[in-house]
């Protein structure tokens, strides 16, 4: 059987116009490299107007708890670029805390960042891409999205509801040839956890929980950032794409088992 693809190479997003929400640092720098080594057009955009300024990308400050500034950075690239193919929402924050005690206004923020301003930024460049009939969504969820640990209960909720609405736009936007996925990493050592790492416990404990026994980097990431951005990903969409090192298909443990 032949196999044959009417618009060339399937894994190349050369040309394409890819908007990277939180570009300036972490795994929102990584995949912006990682798009414009692979021949897309690259903008990002993040709060701190220094941090993309240290990047190299064309930029545009975008803080996502502000609707207008989301739709005002989405016409922005619309307009100097023509159009948006690629979508990334990787802006995202946290807050470590018991949530016996945890800060209202904390849990407001973690959700206002994390899922409404995905939700928007979404909802802005999807309507740019409904206009050129396709384009893709790539949120960025996490492995806390289904898998729980303490002092981080809002983050994981906001990750387990930016899942859910991965899965919502997918189904409402596969008419408009718009596919909607989400890439969910593991423990990854990023500027934002850099000091998390630096205890030894935590590392140990990383590095014997993880099937591939180290942690993770944004790098790590890019792969499955540039095939969910390419055409080869056209008929899959509303799926959340685990990069943990195995973490959530199982465990190590110690029991030795005869060979």
């Amino acid at each position: 059987m032949t196999v044959r693809v009417a618009d060339g190479d399937p894994f190349s997003i050369v040309d394409k116009v890819v908007f990277v929400s939180g570009g300036s640092r972490g795994i929102g720098l990584a995949i912006a490299v990682g798009c414009r080594a692979a021949g897309a057009r690259v903008i990002v955009s993040a709060r701190d107007e220094q941090s993309l300024d240290a990047t190299g990308f064309d930029h545009i400050p975008c803080d996502v708890l502000d609707e207008g500034a989301i739709r005002r950075a989405v016409e922005h690239v619309s307009h100097e670029f023509g159009r948006i193919d690629i979508l990334f929402n990787v802006a995202g924050v946290n807050h470590r805390q018991a949530a016996l005690t945890f800060p209202s206004e904390q849990f407001d923020r973690i959700y206002g960042v994390n899922v409404r301003g995905a939700f928007l930024m979404a909802r802005e460049a999807g309507a740019v891409m409904a206009a050129h009939r396709g384009g893709k969504v790539v949120n960025i969820a996490s492995l806390h999205s289904i898998h729980s640990l303490p002092v981080v209960s809002a983050y994981g909720a906001s990750k387990g509801a930016l899942a859910s609405l991965t899965r919502a736009l997918a189904v409402e936007w596969a008419p408009l040839n718009i596919q909607v996925n989400a890439i969910a990493p593991g423990l990854i050592r990023t500027d934002l956890n850099a000091t998390l790492w630096q205890d030894p416990a935590m590392l140990h404990w990383v590095e014997t929980r993880t099937p591939a026994r180290r942690l993770g980097t944004p790098t790590d990431v890019v792969g499955a950032a540039l095939f969910l951005a390419s055409p080869a990903s056209d008929f899959i969409t509303g799926q959340i794409l685990f990069v943990d090192g195995g973490i959530s298909a199982g465990s190590p443990w110690p029991l030795n088992v005869p060979e």
